[in-house]
């Protein structure tokens, strides 16, 4: 059987295709479960490279999974293409010009994510159809990661039950295999009510679900001085009550985003911000309300999986940007501080060299990560099936993600040729998977002996049902 050179011509073969796929997902960035073009674009794909469809995922609309294959281990391939308000960003411009004033933008580079994991997924399928190989691959076409947590909802329903392994990848300023590094997360939200009166005239008969809100607020900032340091808890304003204010507002609702290290950690720290919210209601004489909308799990790392991606990563070697790419990062390097480009490759720590335009080396496997953590709905899939990803450069060093910067410079071909790097890497990945099966064991043993032999996974979540309506809200 040829090596993995194989496999990378597969996915050389495609590429143009899923360029332009990738490129018209940028031109429709949609928002967290409202991403109707962008599932319609990937269902086309899926259907024109011959995999049997499944849509409608856990009665999300916009969630799909494409499956080649009908027996032979399965190995899961993610892929998302949600967008975020308030970025529109033309590609290829170094300065901020939206496209739509207040119009969304894939700040996180979430059409290259889908376009590669897909890219990948058609070049396993074709690499197991011309090797006549008994064995599946499926990619999920997952929406919502911005929040709205669809990959927990799917773990929770058991569509990754029969998975042997997954492998996910991310945009990012640099090339290196996923730090298994993440905070759980979830997202409740409080609504007060209370009584409405007259400001002046009764204020006496009023009750003020947004002085509830307040001292809210208030307890929970008390709080950020008794919880773990890495914990964090964010909040906004979903409804204040209105914006009349001679009148007492009888109802208003926030959202807080709590953030832990670990979801035991998570689980006791939600429970004291109820208590918090309990306690507002009672001075105010006011009730509240408590909605779980999202929750995700901190990734779980696993070790044979990093190392396999690491050495077929390493075999391809960084992306070879060209002068064009090298200029307009340079430009768009101008627009940063050095603060933010010495900070940029704080995940993999190390610190970024401020004359580098683009990375050009793939990380070591043994970098000690002392950046920031965020979240993703990764970590559920990682706590139910072994689970590994990497990163490549699609952003030009110092550059934010959830930024004008990133939108720019995704939509060029800086983060296409990042995309192919990471669509082989998985492709190449997949197939020493598949070559031996020892692997999947490996990566099998190593999960069961990091959740314990009673583990049960539960989702933080609950059993609500995807909220759909979660930016209408």
């Amino acid at each position: 059987m040829k090596n993995e050179e194989e496999i990378w011509e597969l996915v050389d073969k495609k590429k143009d295709d899923f360029i332009e796929f990738s490129d018209r997902i940028f031109d429709t960035p949609e928002i967290l479960y409202k991403e109707f073009k962008s599932v319609s674009e990937h269902t086309k794909m899926l259907k024109k490279e011959g995999f049997k469809i499944t849509e409608g995922i856990c009665n999300i609309p916009t969630a799909v999974m494409g499956e080649y294959g009908d027996s032979g281990p399965v190995i899961a391939l993610l892929g998302e293409f949600d967008a975020l308000p308030g970025l529109s960003q033309e590609a290829g411009i170094a300065e901020h010009k939206p496209i739509e004033n207040s119009g969304n933008g894939h700040g996180c580079g979430h059409n290259l994510l889908g376009a590669a994991s897909l890219l990948a997924a058609t070049a396993i399928k074709d690499w197991l159809e011309k090797n006549h190989i008994k064995a599946r691959v499926r990619y999920y076409g997952c929406p919502a990661e911005e929040g709205g947590a669809a990959k927990t909802y799917m773990a929770r329903d058991g569509w990754f039950n029969n998975v042997d392994t997954a492998i996910c990848w991310h945009p990012a300023t640099f090339n290196s295999v996923n730090k298994p590094v993440s905070l759980a997360n979830t997202r409740v939200d409080f609504t007060f009510t209370g009584r409405a009166a007259h400001a002046a005239t009764a204020p006496h008969l009023g009750r003020s679900a947004l002085d509830a809100i307040e001292l809210m607020n208030v307890g929970v900032n008390y709080m950020r001085e008794h919880m773990p340091g890495s914990a964090r808890i964010h909040y906004a304003y979903m409804d204040a009550g209105g914006n009349a204010a001679n009148v007492v507002q009888a109802k208003a609702t926030i959202r807080h985003l709590i953030r832990a290290s670990n979801s035991m950690e998570l689980r006791t720290l939600v429970e004291r911000v109820y208590k918090i919210a309990d306690g507002a209601a009672l001075m105010t004489e006011t009730s509240v309300e408590k909605n779980v909308y999202s929750g995700v799990s901190n990734l779980l790392g696993n070790e044979p999986l990093e190392d396999l991606m690491q050495d077929e990563f390493e075999k391809l070697g960084p992306v070879i940007f060209d002068k064009d790419d090298k200029d307009f990062a340079n430009k768009i390097r101008s627009t940063l501080n050095e603060s933010d480009i010495l900070d940029s490759f704080q995940r993999i720590g190390m610190k970024a060299p401020l004359d580098m335009p683009l990375c050009d080396f793939v990380a070591s496997l043994n970098n000690e990560s002392n950046g920031g953590i965020g979240s993703t709905d990764v970590g559920d899939v990682s706590w139910v099936v072994p689970t590994a990803g990497i990163r490549t450069a699609t952003w030009v060093p110092g550059t934010a993600a959830h930024s004008w910067q990133a939108v720019a410079s995704g939509g060029t071909s800086i983060g296409l040729k990042g995309t192919e790097l990471a669509a082989k890497t998985i492709a190449a990945t997949a197939v020493e998977i598949f070559n031996d099966p020892s692997i999947v064991q490996a990566a099998k043993n190593e999960l069961n002996q990091r959740v314990g032999d009673d583990f049960i996974y539960k989702a933080l979540l609950g059993e609500r049902n995807p909220p759909l309506d979660y930016r209408v809200n």
